[in-house]
């Protein structure tokens, strides 16, 4: 899954990354996405994962694209190669499992897939086993099975071993934790910016808007280059650290639209803060940085602005 730019990370070269391990093709949620990927010379199939209107179905036909459909009308028109969206519990998009005479009026030759989203796999098994059944129970009402049946986003591939033809790992690529139960995902992406400004503090002098913090003793301050445009959020204040030579420094006062300060004695401007990643021995994780947000990790990836360079190591 490539959708939302790759996760905030960048969608054509995270592709170009990804061709190396051979994948059946890639996931996006709209046409802009898949057309951006196509224009740089991905030729792998492509699925657009919302449900499709009819009259893109030229635009799906130009850019060669994979069609989800949730609705039996379309699907009877649908001229493509398409794959038919089951809702079994989530209730977000797809024709429901317990509606045996719409499931069966798809008919389709250009049937090519059947898919479900799982709702809880990171948390709850109960509930995955509960939308297997569900979804099996749909599919018997087809009229045949597809050639590619598939459910599992990156919690359920770790929940059990039924799998299917295809699965559709997502925040895990991007060293997203996906659950208790699944392993502990390879770091993927850092953010990191540099001290513009240093100062020492007395002790009562505040810190940024609201003089919502004040020092406790004497102390420095190091001003990093990036802030709440950048996706860094506000809500930061009080509980997020970042790494400097090495050392966690707590970040004080409200983040601000350009820049964040940290409690920091020995920085310099031109030193380089890790807010997400390693710096020797430390790390500050993806889902750590995601906690003190009160967020979630994809949340803080897809949330990342363009500002911010991108680069790549491979």
């Amino acid at each position: 899954m490539v959708k939302a730019d790759a996760y905030g990370l960048g969608a054509v070269p995270v592709a170009q990354a990804l061709e190396a391990l051979d994948p059946w093709g890639f996931g996006v949620a709209t046409v802009p996405e898949a057309a951006e990927l196509r224009a740089a010379g991905i030729r792998r199939p492509i699925v657009v994962f919302t449900p499709a209107r009819s009259e893109l179905e030229t635009t799906y036909r130009a850019h060669d694209l994979r069609a989800v459909v949730d609705d039996p009308e379309i699907a009877a028109r649908w001229t493509l190669p398409f794959h038919l969206e089951i809702d079994t519990g989530m209730a977000r998009a797809g024709i429901r499992w317990d509606e045996p005479e719409r499931l069966a009026a798809v008919t389709s030759p250009q049937l090519e897939g059947a898919l479900t989203h799982f709702h809880s796999a990171d948390a709850d098994a109960g509930a995955v086993y509960q939308q297997w059944a569900r979804f099996r129970q749909a599919l018997a009402c087809l009229g045949r099975r597809p050639a590619l049946v598939h459910a599992a986003n990156s919690a359920a591939i770790w929940r059990q071993g039924e799998r299917l033809d295809l699965v559709r790992p997502g925040v895990f690529l991007y060293g997203g934790r996906a659950g208790d139960h699944a392993p502990e995902p390879q770091p993927v992406a850092a953010v990191r910016a540099r001290v513009v400004s240093t100062r020492r503090l007395r002790a009562g002098d505040s810190v940024s808007y609201g003089a919502e913090w004040r020092a406790g003793r004497d102390t420095g301050i190091a001003t990093l280059g990036i802030g709440y445009a950048d996706g860094i959020p506000r809500a930061l204040l009080g509980r997020a650290q970042v790494l400097l030579g090495g050392r966690r420094c707590p970040v004080v006062g409200r983040v601000t639209m350009d820049m964040l300060m940290v409690e920091a004695k020995h920085a310099a401007p031109g030193d380089v803060a890790t807010l997400i990643g390693s710096d020797g021995t430390s790390a500050i994780t993806l889902d750590e940085f995601a906690g003190w947000a009160g967020t979630i990790s994809y949340e803080i990836l897809t949330g990342l602005g363009s500002r911010l360079t991108r680069e790549y190591h491979h």
